[in-house]
């Protein structure tokens, strides 16, 4: 499990850029994943939105936490901390942290956007050095892709089928990222039964997916757009992660009794 679950929830994510106010989330929301093999608990992951500001302007502040419990930790330690920042109107990140540890696989790195000049200034506290990458006019970082595509106006309009491939930084680098709407469900939870969008991100195969198509996530079918659950193909076998807890949501989650 060389990837956490916050990884996996940012591919799973992406977005087009365009103006908007937020409605799916606000400040407050808390949402908590449990990572497992099958009834083994591997893990668990958080995510916080709270408020800050720059350059005069309102913004977001996500912060998000993903750790072993148990004997996973011994088999495979991993402590992951990213931060984002990101405009309250655009989303257009500002700023973000990565700092991880996966079995021993460490990273240490701070980002800052220049949304005039499209650049991105990465720091890297690990091996003390930094660089200036050009990046493109609509490039989201890990976290705050996560929470753009949910307020995105198409997400509800997709036909079966339809893709949205979109920019993504990630490792000093921009990655075009393809995901698909399979369709809708109605998903069995810990909360009961809720309607669900399917999607199928397309992720690189190689050192931690199987192939192409290793991911299923189901979003909420209602105004919040959160995951409720997530089944990865690995490498390393099969991994699911489901919603555990929540609060602070802005909109009612909805259960359906169908």
């Amino acid at each position: 499990m060389k990837k956490s679950l916050l990884l996996i929830l940012a591919l799973v994510f992406p977005l087009l850029s365009f103006k908007q106010k937020p409605e799916a989330y606000g400040v407050g929301e808390w949402l908590k994943f449990r990572i497992h093999y099958g009834l083994v608990t591997a893990g668990y992951a958080t995510l916080e939105l709270k408020e800050s500001t720059r350059n005069n302007r309102k913004c977001f502040y996500a912060v998000g936490h993903g750790y072993t419990v148990g004997m996973s930790k011994f088999f495979f330690k991993v402590e992951d901390h990213y931060q984002s920042i990101f405009d309250l109107e655009t989303t257009k990140p500002y700023q973000y942290l990565r700092k991880i540890d996966e079995g021993g696989y460490t990273k240490n790195q701070e980002g800052f956007f220049n949304q005039e000049k499209n650049t991105v200034l990465v720091k890297d506290y690990k091996h003390k050095k930094e660089k200036t990458i050009n990046v493109t006019e609509n490039v989201q970082d890990i976290v705050s892709s996560f929470y753009y595509l949910r307020n995105h106006p198409k997400i509800q309009s997709l036909d079966v089928g339809e893709s949205i491939t979109i920019d993504m930084f990630f490792d000093d680098e921009i990655y075009k990222f393809k995901m698909r709407f399979l369709g809708r469900e109605t998903l069995d939870t810990k909360f009961g039964k809720v309607k669900s969008l399917i999607f199928r991100p397309l992720v690189q195969s190689g050192r931690v997916f199987k192939e192409k198509e290793s991911l299923t996530v189901w979003v909420s079918d209602d105004e919040n757009k959160i995951p409720l659950r997530i089944k990865a193909s690995l490498a390393v076998g099969s991994l699911k992660a489901d919603l555990d807890a929540f609060k602070g949501l802005k909109n009612p989650f909805m259960l359906t009794k169908n």
